[in-house]
């Protein structure tokens, strides 16, 4: 199956370099190019790409409303957004993933992280840089709870429990597959439960849950290394 992917920057050169890295590859095809966050909504309205790569700073109308335009908690159809940026920032992480965005990825990634981040966008898998997850989780240590821990809905099965701790320490659903011995549409099924009994939009607010709550020790937290999961 081709990935068909929008790709939004207001950099001519950087835009073009990240179609010709995503066109190189045999299974992703690049629908459409757009130079601010007006015209990359537009487009991706109409043409309903798999994926959508969007810069954060664009004229007009920047990446995090473009996403939340069309991947927001508002959005009936969410389409798969991944934020793509030359700031590591913390407040960007926290607005893309609150605007809904299935991924962040940084431009000095290299051509097979920007591959990897697309096939897992468009498969439907959440892609979090462990180095950005962790970093944040250790900023809530230090500083106390982020937001009240809540209550889930409904306890969580033996198995969500270990789904979530894994998920925790940055783990792709296959690894988690691999590490539980089970399937990936299982991991996937469990994933869903785990978002909807605990009111979570995202992995990293999964993640935040299981610190918060003591499931995950400081001991157990992933390294700080630039690869993704």
């Amino acid at each position: 199956m081709t990935i068909r992917v929008v790709v939004a920057d207001d950099q001519e050169i950087v835009r073009t370099g990240l179609s010709m890295i995503l066109g190189a590859q045999p299974d992703i095809e690049v629908v459409g190019e757009a130079a601010d966050g007006r015209r990359a909504v537009e487009l991706a309205r109409r043409l309903r790409p798999d994926v959508c790569l969007f810069d954060i700073r664009m004229p007009g109308l920047d990446g995090i409303e473009a996403t939340r335009s069309l991947a927001g908690p508002a959005v009936a159809d969410p389409l798969a957004v991944v934020v793509i940026t030359t700031f590591d920032l913390d407040e960007y992480v926290y607005a893309a993933l609150r605007a809904g965005a299935r991924g962040f990825l940084l431009k000095n990634s290299g051509a097979a992280l920007l591959s990897q981040a697309v096939h897992a966008a468009a498969s439907g898998d959440a892609l979090i840089a462990p180095s950005i997850t962790a970093r944040l989780l250790g900023a809530f240590a230090r500083t106390g709870r982020a937001t009240p821990s809540v209550h889930p809905v409904e306890a969580l099965t033996y198995r969500e429990e270990q789904v979530l701790a894994t998920l925790a320490l940055g783990r792709t659903n296959s690894e988690i597959a691999d590490e539980l011995r089970i399937s990936l549409s299982t991991v996937k099924s469990h994933i869903a439960s785990l978002m909807a009994k605990l009111g979570a939009r995202n992995r990293v607010e999964l993640a935040m849950w299981a610190y918060e709550t003591d499931r995950v020790q400081p001991a157990d937290r992933p390294p700080n290394r630039r690869t993704f999961g």
